[in-house]
C-alpha cells in the first residue's frame, strides 16, 4: 500500500488500525516473528458455567455472584468475573436524562414491582411496593399479593411509620388506583378516596407526565436495586411476613 503511494492515513482507514500502529509496522525491517500467547488457567474457570446460568436467570450484578461463588470456593477478584461477565450482557443504551433533585423532606416516590415466585409448587405473582425519598434516597419495601386501594394506602402509612413521617409530595404514574382519567388539558382525575386519604396526612398528590416515567427516576432505580441486588439473594422463603422480615 506504501509502495502504492497511500498516505499512513488512508492505509490506517484501509485496515481499519490505528496511525501509530501503521507507522510502527512501516518503521520495522521486517514481519514481527508470530508468537502464540499461552493461555493460562483462570480462577474462574471451574465457575464459569454457574456465572452464565445465574445471568440467564436475571441476576447481571457482579458483587451479588461474587458471594455466591466464593461460597463454593472462587478465590479470586471480582475484576477477573466483570470482565468475564462485561460481553454476556445485554447492551442496553439509554438516553440521558439531567437529574432533578428536591430539597430534605419534600418529595417521594412511589412505584410497584413485580416478581414471579414459586408459591407451594405454582407460579404466583406477588408485588413489591416501594417508596423513595427524593432527597436522601432513603427506601421503604413491603412486598404484598395485590396492588389494591386498600393494599396501597396500608403500605403509604407504614412508610411513613417507617420513615418516622411524611414528605409534602409524592409522585406516581398512571397506576389506576391512584388515577382514574385525565381531563381535557390532560391533568390527572384522583381516586376520591385515595385523595382524602392524602388530604387527611397533609401531602400533595403529583402525576409523572404522560410517557414520562423518567420523571420518577429514584423510585426506578429502588426497584432495579431490589431486582439485581435483594432479590438474586433470595433462595426460600415460608410466606410474605417472611419475606418481608
Amino acid at each position: 500500500m506504501r509502495k502504492r503511494g497511500m498516505t499512513i492515513t488512508q492505509i490506517a482507514q484501509e485496515t481499519g488500525r490505528d496511525r501509530k500502529t501503521i507507522r510502527k509496522w512501516l518503521n520495522k525491517k521486517e514481519p514481527q516473528i508470530y508468537r502464540r500467547r499461552i493461555s493460562r488457567p483462570s480462577k474462574l474457570d471451574p465457575f464459569k458455567d454457574y456465572v452464565r446460568q445465574r445471568m440467564e436467570e436475571g441476576c447481571l450484578n457482579a458483587r451479588v455472584i461474587l458471594e455466591e461463588i466464593k461460597a463454593k470456593g472462587y478465590t479470586g477478584g471480582i475484576t477477573t468475573l466483570r470482565l468475564f461477565m462485561k460481553p454476556l450482557r445485554p447492551t442496553v443504551i439509554d438516553k440521558a436524562t439531567v437529574r432533578f433533585e428536591t430539597n430534605p423532606g419534600y418529595q417521594a416516590q412511589v412505584d410497584w414491582g413485580r416478581f414471579t415466585v414459586d408459591w407451594h409448587g405454582k407460579e404466583k405473582r406477588i408485588y413489591a411496593f416501594v417508596m423513595v425519598l427524593g432527597y436522601s434516597r432513603m427506601m421503604y419495601l413491603e412486598f404484598t399479593e395485590d396492588e389494591k386501594l386498600d393494599t396501597l394506602i396500608g403500605c403509604h402509612v407504614r412508610a411513613f411509620e417507617y420513615f418516622g413521617g411524611r414528605p409534602e409530595v409524592v409522585l406516581y404514574d398512571n397506576m389506576k388506583t391512584v388515577i382514574t382519567g385525565r381531563d381535557e388539558q390532560g391533568h390527572p382525575i384522583w381516586n376520591e378516596r385515595f385523595d382524602r386519604f392524602a388530604c387527611h396526612h397533609g401531602f400533595l398528590l403529583k402525576s409523572c407526565r404522560p410517557y414520562r416515567a423518567r420523571t420518577k427516576g429514584k423510585v426506578e432505580n429502588g426497584i432495579g436495586y431490589v431486582r439485581k441486588n435483594f432479590w438474586p439473594r433470595v433462595r426460600a422463603f415460608t410466606g410474605l411476613d417472611d419475606l418481608n422480615r
